[in-house]
């Protein structure tokens, strides 16, 4: 008779992995829906319907509150950082003087010694422990009992009796970066950004849902479209009216303002609000079984 196959020998005392991934064990992937995904009409740090937008020279947008904010509060960052910085080297500078004064009277204390050939000698450890050291025939070695037990106890766990490592404040950068492409970014960089809102009859909306149409074919803005934006008068289109219309001319179809190639910016398609930009939108979550339990320990990741 044939043995039975792991899947149906459930009379074992560990789990088979095909009853595992019946509870849940291993990755379990999905694919993000819309709720999931930023609209492109939609600051990149608040993550609402953006309110006077302004896009960098990559193609992300903002509102123009939330960008002011987030690099005044990049450069109070910075600021402080310098001062924190500053005041390190100031520290360090004070240290070295300290250590160089009292290398110097550790050798004007051995030329003393030298020069009076009865007195004891003392070891750079035993001085390096014991500031007070010796000094004349008749000076005594002064070291508290309380002391003394603090070098020679194994209580490392004590506070007293840790060793404290000093934290290094490394130079700070002093340019402010964009959040979320992390190269530098400037506010004289920044320019405003212009939506053709679809003012049709039928397509009329609130304030809180507008449709935005490009301004060259008429055709409503979506995720999956590309945008371009002309950083010369902040107008968008998408990337077959710019391409077959602004880049030709060199003026923008709707301000007739001249335009280069330089000027033409790709406006960054929405992701996931709490993700990276890009095309791969899948959710995945790597479940560990408990010991016995029967239930899982979620640890969810994303990649995008």
């Amino acid at each position: 008779m044939p043995q039975r196959h792991s899947k149906n020998n459930n009379d074992l005392a560990f789990f088979t992995y095909d009853e595992k991934r019946k509870l849940g064990y291993g990755t379990q992937k999905e694919r993000l829906g819309k709720d999931s995904i930023k609209p492109f009409d939609a600051c990149s740090l608040c993550l609402k319907p953006f309110i006077d937008p302004m896009s960098c020279q990559k193609g992300h947008l903002f509102c123009k509150e939330c960008i002011l904010e987030c690099l005044l509060s990049q450069k109070k960052d910075i600021q402080r950082r310098v001062v924190a910085h500053a005041t390190q080297q100031k520290q360090e500078k004070e240290e070295e003087e300290e250590r160089l004064m009292l290398e110097k009277a550790k050798e004007l204390d051995a030329f003393d010694q030298q020069n009076h050939g009865a007195l004891p000698q003392y070891s750079d450890r035993n001085y390096s422990r014991d500031k007070n050291g010796f000094h004349g025939a008749n000076s005594v070695k002064v070291t508290s009992y309380e002391e003394e037990a603090l070098r020679t106890m194994k209580a490392f766990w004590l506070p007293s009796a840790t060793p404290e490592a000093s934290v290094k404040v490394e130079a700070p950068s002093t340019s402010t970066v964009c959040p979320e492409g992390n190269e530098k970014l400037k506010l004289k960089t920044l320019f405003p950004v212009q939506f053709t809102e679809d003012t049709s009859d039928h397509k009329k909306s609130n304030n809180l849902d507008r449709t935005y149409i490009c301004p060259s074919c008429k055709v409503t803005l979506t995720n999956t479209m590309s945008l371009v934006a002309l950083s010369s008068c902040g107008h968008v289109f998408c990337k077959k009216c710019a391409d077959r219309f602004v880049a030709v001319d060199k003026v923008c179809i709707v301000c007739n303002k001249a335009c280069k190639e330089r000027h033409m910016v790709n406006l960054e398609k929405g992701g996931t609000g709490f993700a990276g930009h890009g095309d791969h939108l899948e959710a995945r979550d790597f479940k560990h079984l408990g010991s016995g339990s029967g239930l899982g320990l979620v640890r969810p990741a994303m990649k995008t």
